[in-house]
């Protein structure tokens, strides 16, 4: 079922206006442009712009009190966020209406909060997900496109699709993937386990879907990378599944570009009843 059919049958949210009790905790779905931005973490020791800051000032302006906010994924400097899902501890008691609607109007237009809900204080965006999907849209034509250079990564080289596909079975499963890491990764370890990975073309478009417990620092651009060098046949399958196995990164292909990547999902267990999100990024609904 594609997107818009599925938003047709499915009943619109709705945002109650009754107070919440103080120190309730919220859960919410953040979307933004991740080119105005660098990156999702605060860095007040520096002098430039992060979703994180940017959201926390809009929840602040809402409620009066400082509210601090955690994420599933930390996503990097030009990364978009289709579905990043967020929790803040309600200071003050304000409704839900307040808490989406106030904080949109606090935002500049390239973030925006979806949803957000009341969920119990086990709830925590980042340990209590078990999977993050990402989605890297690659713009694969002769010519860079004139409208989408900031939403998709641009590679001239035609792409094999089967050939991606053939290479990405390597990644399936709990391993080490040292050679997908970027060096200044603090992760305490480089093992992750991925349960999905496949390569589909849609026209112009080339797009990688990768799902994953939890993911190192670039290792969805470094595994990108690698998978355009094979679809490109400037190295092989093989090739692929040597680097992987090899664990060195210097033998891998170039870090991709951040523009084409988005998380579009994360999940949760069921008892946190979370709300369903769409197929995305916003370009690729009803297509997928």
């Amino acid at each position: 079922m594609s997107y818009y059919s599925a938003l047709r049958r499915r009943k619109p949210l709705k945002f109650s206006d009754t107070p919440l009790t103080a120190g309730t905790r919220v859960a919410a779905r953040i979307e933004y442009h991740g080119g105005r931005y660098h990156g999702w973490q605060a860095q007040p020791h520096l002098d430039v712009p992060t979703v994180q800051e940017s959201l926390e000032q809009a929840l602040r302006a809402v409620s009066g009190l400082p509210v601090r906010t955690a994420c599933a994924g930390r996503t990097d400097t030009g990364v978009h966020g289709f579905c990043q899902i967020v929790h803040f501890d309600d200071p003050v008691g304000r409704s839900i209406k307040a808490w989406v609607m106030g904080t949109n109007r606090h935002l500049s237009p390239d973030i925006r909060v979806h949803w957000a809900q009341a969920v119990s204080e086990a709830f925590h965006a980042r340990y209590s997900a078990t999977a993050r999907r990402y989605r890297y849209v690659i713009c694969n034509t002769p010519t860079k496109p004139a409208l989408l250079g900031e939403l998709v990564t641009w590679y001239r080289q035609p792409l094999n699709i089967e050939l991606m596909n053939e290479a990405a079975v390597f990644l399936l499963g709990e391993q080490d993937f040292s050679a997908f890491r970027a060096a200044s990764c603090q992760a305490s370890t480089p093992n992750r386990c991925v349960t999905g990975c496949s390569v589909i073309r849609r026209g112009d478009y080339v797009i990688v879907d990768i799902t994953a417990n939890a993911f190192l620092h670039h290792m969805v651009r470094n595994i990108a990378g690698s998978l355009m060098t094979v679809g490109s046949q400037a190295r092989s399958v093989t090739w692929f599944e040597e680097v992987l196995n090899q664990r060195d990164r210097s033998l891998a292909a170039e870090t991709a570009p951040p523009e084409g990547l988005y998380l579009v999902a994360v999940t949760y267990p069921d008892e946190f009843s979370l709300p369903a999100v769409p197929e995305g990024p916003m370009l690729l609904e009803g297509q997928l």
